[in-house]
């Protein structure tokens, strides 16, 4: 039939699926009808391939216009272009780093506290950046602004920082393409870092609470007003575990009964149990008869755990005169521990580092053989802490 406002008005819904109508008088010129909706289309072959092309909503457009629309799509057609590419490449070219981002973060799987890393690394790092085309991401703005990075948060930061955004771009290389299947980005603008060497070399860090400090740093976490941060800094200093670690363990994870806890999402991928010391199971038993909440550490809504804790950090370092961060913790407890003369297989499995030795394979390390361990450097902190 021909397809005028008339007769596009009286064809029916259909009341599920679709239905096609085409027009008499222009070969490709169509109306797809759906349940609640009425569009106008222009189909033919490209390059040996049936394209379909959408031109717009029934009373949207006119049949008229609709129809005028529908010739310049088939000239583009006749001469091997496909509308649907053309606007695909358009849409491509304008897509800002906030888009490609949000798309990273619906399409990858992140761990949440890796998910957390990158939004808090997006939104601070590259704040400028965010509505800026991806494509116009070149090799002298990003070494520019590593430089930048580097005199304002440090060489570890913007080492950080350029390492997500090197990522984001090669996840933004795979996901956007041309007309041909060749990607928009053809090269990723990070690679200038290593190609005029100027990555900056960072020391692994070595910072730890002395022991003689330990009873300081002790006093002055016993004056911070809010128990779940005290409770939880403590628990960072006598079990040894990452930040995110504890701050995300739930009560469906404490075993108090065989005092023991899991941790069943660590960097590393494998799951960790832990014996609790007499020390930490009174700790988290005490958590336990004041906390409603499924976290251990709940925030103060309660619906989700703790996640910064630089204020009291702060707090604490005014108080004691030490300068700590919340690793330092961690490498406090190993090295502790390293002083105890323990074998280097029970220091790995503590502080859940992957075995590397063949030898390490044959060892079976049962959550018992960790506990007179465990108990040993509690005891060895209780000490330093003057307790």
């Amino acid at each position: 039939m021909k397809l005028t406002k008339t007769t596009v008005d009286k064809l029916p819904y259909p009341e599920k699926g679709q239905i096609f109508y085409r027009d008499s008088e222009l070969k490709g010129f169509g109306l797809r009808a759906t349940k609640n909706c009425k569009t106008y289309i222009v189909e033919t072959s490209v390059k040996g391939k049936t394209c379909r092309v959408s031109i717009g909503k029934h009373g949207v457009f006119t049949t008229e216009k609709a129809r005028v629309q529908a010739k310049k799509h088939l000239a583009s057609m006749a001469m091997g272009i496909n509308p649907n590419h053309q606007k695909n490449h358009q849409k491509t070219q304008s897509t800002s780093l906030k888009q490609a981002f949000g798309e990273f973060l619906t399409v990858r799987e992140l761990k949440q506290h890796t998910r957390y890393d990158y939004t808090r690394c997006f939104e601070v790092a590259f704040k400028s950046w965010q509505q800026k085309p991806i494509l116009e991401i070149t090799k002298p703005m990003v070494a520019n602004h590593y430089d930048r990075l580097c005199q304002e948060r440090g060489k570890a930061y913007a080492n950080l920082s350029m390492r997500f955004l090197r990522s984001l771009l090669n996840f933004a290389a795979a996901t956007y393409e041309d007309e041909q299947g060749k990607s928009l980005l053809p090269e990723n603008a990070v690679r200038i870092l290593s190609q005029k060497r100027q990555w900056k070399i960072v020391g692994r860090r070595q910072n730890f609470i002395k022991p003689h400090q330990l009873a300081s740093w002790w006093q002055a976490v016993q004056r911070l007003k809010n128990e779940t941060f005290r409770d939880y800094f403590l628990l960072l200093l006598f079990t040894g575990l990452r930040r995110q670690e504890a701050a995300q363990l739930t009560w469906i994870n404490i075993d108090l009964q065989a005092y023991t806890m899991l941790i069943p999402d660590t960097k590393n991928a494998l799951p960790l149990t832990l014996p609790l010391s007499h020390y930490t199971y009174g700790l988290l038993k005490s958590r336990q008869q004041k906390v409603d909440s499924n976290w251990v550490f709940p925030s103060k809504r309660g619906n989700h755990p703790i996640k910064e804790p630089r204020q009291q950090i702060s707090h604490i370092t005014r108080w004691s005169g030490i300068q700590f961060s919340c690793h330092d913790l961690r490498r406090t407890f190993a090295t502790i521990a390293e002083g105890l003369n323990f074998s280097e297989y029970t220091l790995k499995r503590l502080l859940n580092h992957k075995q590397t030795d063949v030898t390490a394979g044959y060892i079976i390390n049962d959550v018992e053989r960790l506990r007179a361990p465990m108990q040993q450097i509690t005891d060895a902190l209780l000490e330093k802490c003057q307790l």
